[in-house]
C-alpha cells in the first residue's frame, strides 16, 4: 500500500470513543484550516507527481513521530486522496500485516497533516489501549507485568531445590571424608608397632638359608599410599627375594600369570626349582614357616590361617583397641624388561608425561606367589599353584604420591586437587554394600583404585579435579565404575588384556551397579546412616 491510500483500519475505530465531544480537543488555529482548505483545492485541481511529493516531504516541516498503534480522530480532515479504500486483496490481513499496514499509512498521513495537540496525542494513546486485532479485550499493561514476573517462578523454585539438593550431597560427602579421617595419634602408633615386627621379621630371613639375600621392605598399599579410611588397621608389606636371569613365560591368555624358571643351576633358590619351573607354592610354604617362628617370640601377634591362593602371610595384634592387621607378602625381583603384555598399558602420557611413563618402565617388576581358580589346574607343564602374578604395586605407590600434572599439585603452597578424595567415598561405598549384601566380596578397593587411575588418564588437568568441585568429581568417577560395572570390563591399568571383573561375573557387576545407582539418586542414604550411627555412639 502507498503512502497515500488510508488504511480500511483506520475508519474502524469506535466513534463513540474518538468523537470530539469525549477527547474534547482544542480548536486548531484558523490559519490552519485556511491552508488545509487551500491544500485540498489545490490537490483536486492537480494531482503531484511523484518527484513533486518527495520534495515536498523533504522541505515540510516534520511534525514528532507517533508511535504506531496511534491512530487520527475523526476531527481531523485528511486530502480527498487519502480517503480512498485500498485495493482489494484476495488474502486476508494478519495482525502483524495490519499493525505494519497502519504504520505505513501513519507515516504518510503524518506528513500532511498539521501537528496534533499534546492533550490531543494523550487522548489517542488512551484509545489505541482498548483496541484488539482479534475483537477481544487485551489484558491490561499491569496484568502482562504481573504474569511476565510470574513465568520465572517455576524455574527459578527447580534451581533452587536443584541446588539445595547439591548442598546437601555436598554436607554428606564432606562430612563422611572427615569421618574417614585417621586420627595421626593413632597413625603413629600403629605404624610403631609395625614397623617394629617388620624388621624382626627380615633380620631373621638373612640368618635362613633360602631368604638371606631378601631386601629391603616394599611398603606399599592404601596406607602408604595416604588412601587409608577410618582407620590404620591393614598393612602391606613386600619382602622382595631378588633373582638374576630368569625366564619368564606367560600362563593363560590374560598376561597377569607367569611361570618363572632360573636359569643357572646354582643358588639359594634352586632346591625350589621343578622342571625348570619355580615352584611359587613350595617357596611360599617355607616362607610362611620362617615368618612363623619369627612371630612366635612376639606373642602379641598372632598368625591367622592361610587362605587359599593368597600370597600373604597374615597377622594380626592389637593396638589401643584397634585390631591390627599385617600382610607380609613374598616376592621375587625381576630386573629386565617389562613382559610384552604391558605394552599397551599404563597410558599416563598425557597426565603425568611421556618422561615419567619411560621412567617407570625402566624400573624392575615384582611377582608374587599368586594364582586364580583351581591350583591343580595345568598349562604346558605347569601347575596354576606354582605361578606367579606380576605386580606393580611399586609404581601404583609412585603415582598416588605424585598424581598430578603440576608438580606442586597437593603440596604445601601448592593447589589442592580431590582425587584421592574422591577414591577414599568410592573405597567407602564399596566397603559398606559389601557389609550389607556378602554376594558382592568379589569386589576389592583395587577396583575402585583402577577406576580412578582410568579417570586420572581420561581428565587430566589438576583444573578437573578441584577440591571445591568434590560432588562433581565424585559423581562423574562414580559413573565411570558404573559404566565398567554395566559392561562387565574393567581393564588392569598395567595390563589391558586382564580384565579385573572377570571373577566376580556379569550378573553380580549389575546388581552393584543397580545398588549404587538406588545410592547415588537417593543423596547417599547408606553415609547418612552410618554419620548417624557414629553420632550416636559418641553420645
Amino acid at each position: 500500500m502507498t503512502g497515500r491510500g488510508r488504511p480500511r483500519k483506520a475508519k474502524s475505530l469506535d466513534e463513540s470513543k474518538t468523537s470530539p465531544e469525549n477527547l474534547k480537543p482544542p480548536t486548531l488555529p484558523k490559519s490552519s484550516e485556511k491552508d488545509f482548505s487551500q491544500e485540498k483545492k489545490n490537490d483536486t485541481a492537480k494531482a503531484r507527481t511523484p518527484k513533486e511529493q518527495k520534495t515536498t516531504s523533504q522541505t515540510a516541516e516534520k511534525p514528532p513521530v507517533l508511535s504506531p498503534q496511534k491512530e487520527t480522530t475523526s476531527h481531523q480532515r485528511t486530502p480527498v486522496a487519502t480517503t480512498k479504500a485500498p485495493a482489494k486483496t484476495t488474502k486476508p490481513k494478519t495482525c502483524t500485516d495490519k499493525a505494519k499496514t497502519t504504520q505505513q499509512s501513519d507515516e504518510g498521513i503524518k506528513k500532511t497533516q498539521p501537528e496534533t495537540p499534546k492533550d490531543t496525542k494523550k487522548a489517542l494513546k488512551d484509545t489505541t489501549k482498548e483496541k484488539s486485532c482479534n475483537k477481544k479485550e487485551r489484558p491490561s499493561l499491569k496484568s502482562l507485568e504481573e504474569t511476565t514476573k510470574m513465568q520465572p517462578v517455576a524455574p527459578e523454585t527447580i534451581k533452587k531445590d536443584s541446588i539445595k539438593g547439591k548442598t546437601a550431597v555436598d554436607s554428606v560427602l564432606h562430612k563422611t571424608l572427615e569421618k574417614l579421617k585417621i586420627k595421626k595419634r593413632e597413625q603413629s602408633d600403629a605404624s610403631v608397632v609395625v614397623n617394629n615386627l617388620i624388621d624382626n621379621i627380615i633380620a631373621h630371613l638373612k640368618n635362613t638359608q633360602s631368604f638371606a639375600k631378601v631386601e629391603a621392605s616394599l611398603r606399599t598399599g592404601s596406607y602408604y599410599e595416604n588412601l587409608k579410611i577410618s582407620s590404620p588397621d591393614e598393612f602391606d608389606v613386600m619382602l622382595p627375594i631378588p633373582v638374576d636371569r630368569v625366564k619368564v613365560e606367560p600362563f593363560g591368555d590374560d598376561g597377569a600369570f607367569y611361570s618363572v624358571g632360573l636359569k643357572r643351576s646354582s643358588g639359594p633358590l634352586q632346591k625350589f626349582q621343578e622342571a625348570d619351573t619355580l615352584s611359587a607354592s613350595e617357596m611360599l610354604r617355607e616362607f610362611r614357616e620362617e615368618v612363623k617362628k619369627c612371630a612366635k617370640k612376639y606373642p602379641e601377634w598372632e598368625l591367622t590361617k592361610k587362605k587359599k591362593g593368597c600370597p600373604a602371610v597374615t597377622l594380626n595384634t592389637k593396638v589401643n583397641s584397634v585390631t591390627i592387621s599385617l600382610d607380609v607378602v613374598l616376592s621375587i625381583v625381576v630386573k629386565s624388561t617389562w613382559p610384552s603384555f604391558t605394552k599397551d598399558g599404563l597410558r599416563i602420557e598425557g597426565w603425568l608425561g611421556t618422561k615419567v611413563r619411560r621412567d617407570y618402565r625402566l624400573k624392575p617388576y615384582y611377582l608374587v606367589p599368586k594364582y586364580e581358580g583351581r591350583g591343580n589346574v595345568e598349562n604346558d607343564g605347569v601347575l596354576a599353584k606354582d605361578v606367579w602374578r606380576v605386580s606393580f604395586s611399586h609404581v601404583e605407590k609412585g603415582i598416588m604420591k605424585n598424581h598430578g600434572s603440576e608438580k606442586t599439585c597437593c603440596e604445601k603452597g601448592g593447589v589442592r586437587c580431590c582425587r584421592k578424595e574422591c577414591l577414599k567415598l568410592l573405597k567407602h561405598l564399596l566397603s559398606l554394600l559389601k557389609e550389607k549384601d556378602s554376594s558382592f566380596d568379589k569386589f576389592c578397593s583395587y577396583h575402585a583404585k583402577t577406576t580412578l587411575l582410568h579417570a586420572c588418564c581420561s581428565r587430566t588437568k589438576d583444573s578437573d579435579w578441584r577440591v571445591s568441585d568434590l560432588n562433581q568429581c565424585f559423581l562423574q568417577l562414580l559413573e565411570d565404575f558404573l559404566a565398567h560395572l554395566r559392561k562387565g570390563v574393567l581393564q588392569n591399568f598395567f595390563i589391558p588384556s586382564q580384565n579385573l571383573l572377570s571373577g566376580p561375573g556379569q550378573n553380580k557387576c549389575k546388581k552393584l551397579a543397580l545398588c549404587i545407582s538406588e545410592e547415588r539418586d537417593s543423596g547417599f542414604p547408606i553415609f547418612q546412616c552410618q554419620l548417624e550411627l557414629t553420632t550416636n555412639m559418641r553420645v
